[in-house]
């Protein structure tokens, strides 16, 4: 994989925009990626994933992928690409934020964390060379090292402690990841996280920690677990100091349209979350003009498009007042077309702050934009 860093702003923020090649294509950043936990991004087809929302990556999780359909499964489709059809670059996390959020029912030691399945019960071990092993079968361009996610309100001593595991588990799966080999005929690539919850210090200290591996890219893990969001942003400029400039930094779980842009302008360049498909799923559609609840009565006979600014691929496809009584009605399409319109806007979003950064105007668009994103329509 490589990385080449064509744009940075030039109106007063960190702001970048670059190129990934990876053998499954091109990745214009700063990009969003559409969430596929076991496989498939929730409600939406592979052609609207491909040819309607433009994905120009999305993600597979581990874990869940390991519990169901399992690993050798995907490895006898000859890897995920092949076994969900999606021909483009895709990436794995490490199933760490997944494991460590079941609580009472795993147990964290120095070689790794024993679980059980929150399917059936079943008892599992997670240790940093099995999850490369495990990601090394799924054959995603791009490996997330197997971390301890800490809560955003963990105290100083347990984030101490968690990062020193972090690390030490980030040295065994970089071993692992360089005596083993791809197993479908492509490369791939392993990004170490950066852990440390809201502490100045820790988070430093993993920065200059994983820098020396000379990875491909880096990942900020531990953040909009519930910190505030003036502290998110604060760790990632104090990450983003130390880590190479020469490498994309991918922010992990975040977020709204807002933490987007905003963290964009300090200088993130890749971003992952649930919230477009989980948000439309449930009625809420985020726009250029601000967040819509499609259930509200106000809806029920306004006949405009969904999008009447085209920011999504349903934009002159449905009227609101249609897409309010599918929701209505309960009816499964309402939350297909959401999951679209959503991941179709965060697309339109990341590659609208593209055009900005490379324009040199970035700081006020920015600026001009976040509290569009904000109202409630």
């Amino acid at each position: 994989m490589t990385f080449t860093l064509q744009h940075t702003d030039g109106s007063g923020t960190n702001a970048r925009a670059g190129l990934i090649q990876t053998d499954h294509g091109l990745i214009q950043t700063p990009i969003f990626m559409p969430v596929g936990t076991v496989g498939s991004v929730k409600g939406v087809h592979l052609t609207e994933l491909k040819d309607d929302i433009n994905a120009q990556i999305i993600l597979g999780n581990t874990y869940h992928l390991y519990l169901r359909p399992g690993i050798d499964i995907i490895r006898k489709a000859g890897g995920l690409h092949k076994f969900n059809g999606f021909d483009r670059p895709m990436l794995t996390d490490s199933g760490g934020f997944q494991v460590f959020s079941l609580t009472g029912i795993r147990k964290l030691k120095e070689e790794g964390c024993e679980f059980r399945s929150h399917i059936d019960g079943s008892k599992h071990f997670f240790s940093p060379e099995k999850v490369i092993d495990i990601e090394r079968a799924i054959g995603a361009d791009i490996m997330m090292a197997f971390d301890e996610c800490p809560p955003g309100t963990a105290d100083y001593s347990y984030a101490r402690k968690s990062l020193n595991l972090t690390h030490n588990w980030l040295e065994r799966c970089m071993a692992r990841f360089r005596e083993t080999s791809p197993l479908y005929g492509y490369n791939q690539s392993l990004f170490p996280i950066v852990q440390g919850c809201v502490y100045k210090d820790l988070r430093q200290e993993s920065a200059r920690f994983v820098s020396q591996y000379d990875a491909d890219g880096y990942a900020i893990g531990g953040l909009a677990v519930g910190e505030p969001v003036e502290q998110m942003y604060e760790m990632i400029e104090v990450v983003n100091e130390i880590l190479p400039q020469d490498r994309p930094r991918y922010l992990m779980g975040v977020g709204t349209p807002v933490n987007i842009l905003e963290s964009i302008a300090r200088g993130i360049d890749m971003f992952d979350c649930v919230m477009p498909t989980r948000n439309g799923r449930n009625a809420m559609l985020f726009t250029a003009n601000g967040v819509i609840n499609m259930r509200n009565q106000k809806w029920q006979d306004c006949f405009e498009p969904v999008d009447p600014d085209g920011t999504s691929a349903v934009d002159t496809l449905y009227s609101k007042a249609y897409l309010h009584h599918l929701f209505k009605a309960k009816e499964l399409l309402a939350m297909q077309i959401a999951s679209i319109h959503n991941l179709s806007f965060y697309l339109w979003l990341v590659g609208e702050a593209r055009k900005h950064i490379i324009s040199g105007d970035y700081n006020d668009w920015h600026r001009q934009m976040i509290p569009q994103l904000s109202r409630r329509v």
